[in-house]
């Protein structure tokens, strides 16, 4: 059992389990009802996706400094209670079932999902 960080709309692995999306707004141009047959995810938890204003700030990260700025407001938002006791459940489930989580960014370092990661293990989440 354990918790596997995906990218959104690729080929699902065996044993991959329930895909939960953990982003701000549906795809574009796909209907509600093909989500998961199109492998972008079976629910959707924007909850502990950054808030839209906060996206806008990872996606023209240039630098280092940038990218660490991100990093620390992405990680005060999950630090508000109702934010965290989801990263509890999510760390908690990991251990007696399989699903992922994941974003639709191509590259995992320059994404929210990286430090959802970061999250998750912090909270003793058994990651694949």
């Amino acid at each position: 059992m354990a918790i596997r960080i995906v990218r959104l709309g690729t080929d699902r692995s065996k044993g991959e389990g329930l895909r939960i999306g953990t982003v701000r707004r549906p795809p574009r141009a796909v209907p509600k009802h093909e989500y998961a047959s199109q492998n972008w995810y079976d629910v959707w938890l924007p909850n502990v996706a950054p808030t839209s204003e906060l996206m806008k700030l990872g996606r023209v990260a240039e630098s280092e400094k940038d990218w660490a700025a991100f990093v620390r407001k992405y990680r005060a938002e999950m630090a508000d209670p109702e934010k965290s006791k989801i990263l509890d459940l999510l760390a908690a489930l990991s251990h007696s079932a399989d699903f992922s989580v994941g974003c639709y960014c191509e590259n995992e370092a320059g994404c929210h999902r990286s430090i959802l990661r970061e999250l998750l293990a912090e909270r003793g989440a058994k990651l694949e």
